[in-house]
């Protein structure tokens, strides 16, 4: 994948934001990444799919995503690795399979997500892989934001395409909100 710098795509079709935001954990951040200016494209998913199949050298039967922020780098990489796509959906505060979607036991399952900040929705999925009875090989992700300093947050060895220095902080202690800026919401937990 010679030219191929996704760091690059972020910045070149305006994905990486900054301002004020409310992240899917709850947190605050001067740092977004709005991953569907970036997944908007066919070609640019394509080979972020394509490269996250390749960390994990094809080595799973499934790829099991969060919706809604994964679902479509999720099934890109299923694609590059020709394997199923399956995703979870929260329903009543947890991650569930719906759909009809099964994992075999012993199936060997990637978790793709797209942001990794506290690796909430991850872990979450990475759980319903285990409790399925398949075998979680690792989580893919676009972008890593995590705490660099402690171990990966999501139980799993965490391979992403970015790794992203962007400080979160809880809403009690964030400078941004004492700045009086305006609180963004871009993220798709909340959702209706």
């Amino acid at each position: 994948m010679t030219g191929f710098d996704p760091e690059a795509l972020l910045a070149d079709t305006g994905a990486l934001l900054t301002g004020h935001f409310r992240l899917s954990s709850g947190r605050h951040s001067d740092v977004f990444v709005q991953k569907f200016r970036l997944f908007e494209n066919p070609v640019p998913t394509r080979r972020c799919g394509q490269a996250l199949a390749a960390r994990f050298d094809g080595e799973f039967d499934v790829v099991a995503s969060p919706a809604v922020g994964a679902l479509v780098l999720g099934w890109a990489t299923a694609l590059a690795a020709e394997a199923r796509s399956v995703f979870a959906e929260r329903v009543d505060g947890r991650m569930v399979f719906r759909r009809g979607f099964r994992l075999v036991r012993g199936e060997r399952a990637l978790v793709v997500e797209d942001v990794v900040t506290t690796g909430g929705s991850a872990r979450e999925v990475v759980d319903l892989v285990t409790s399925a009875g398949a075998v979680p090989v690792g989580v893919g992700a676009l972008v890593d934001r995590s705490d660099p300093a402690l171990p990966p947050p999501v139980g799993v060895p965490l391979r992403a395409l970015v790794r992203l220095e962007a400080t979160s902080w809880d809403p009690a202690s964030c400078p941004v909100c004492r700045s009086g800026a305006p609180l963004e919401d871009p993220g798709s937990r909340r959702l209706p």
